[in-house]
């Protein structure tokens, strides 16, 4: 579970069976992190890395991306949900492949062998693998064009946001 600035709360147990991936923002995160640190009791040795993160998509691209799921829903044929999977896995997905070996190994290993449909169901609650969440800003353009793209060809036409 993370808290509002995004550092999740740890415990021993939890280090003991994951790898916990952090995102500082500002000197508050920092210290927060170290408090929590602080407070538990660590089994030695313990792996650290850090390194400089990638901007995550802004809010006004997070907000236009729900409205036009939103849109598609009032002028389509399918809830939001289903059109959000549908983008999810058909182009945000492939970019994510494209720009991480890592992401790509995973996803040919563990989700690639799934039918088709359990993909799609994969893509949003309760699971909502993550796909739109890990991606950088200019991922997440890229991602919101084949989008737009996507849903103009279906005859929806798109809430335009300032």
């Amino acid at each position: 579970m993370k808290t509002p600035n995004q550092i999740p709360v740890l415990s021993k147990e939890r280090l003991s069976t994951e790898c916990v991936h952090i995102t500082m923002s500002n000197n508050e995160d920092r210290d927060r992190l170290f408090k929590m640190l602080s407070e538990i009791d660590l089994e030695y040795p313990v792996d650290v890395q850090i390194k400089k993160a990638k901007k995550d998509r802004t809010l006004q691209q997070n907000r236009m991306m729900w409205q036009w799921w939103r849109d598609a829903e009032e002028q389509g044929d399918m809830k939001s949900w289903e059109y959000r999977a549908y983008c999810k896995l058909h182009f945000g997905v492939r970019i994510l492949q494209r720009d991480s070996l890592e992401y790509r190994e995973k996803y040919q290993r563990i989700i690639r062998p799934m039918a088709y449909e359990q993909k799609l169901e994969l893509m949003v609650e309760p699971f909502d693998f993550p796909v739109t969440s890990a991606m950088t800003v200019k991922q997440h353009s890229e991602f919101l064009d084949k989008t737009a793209q996507h849903l103009r060809e279906l005859g929806i036409h798109l809430t335009a946001m300032e």
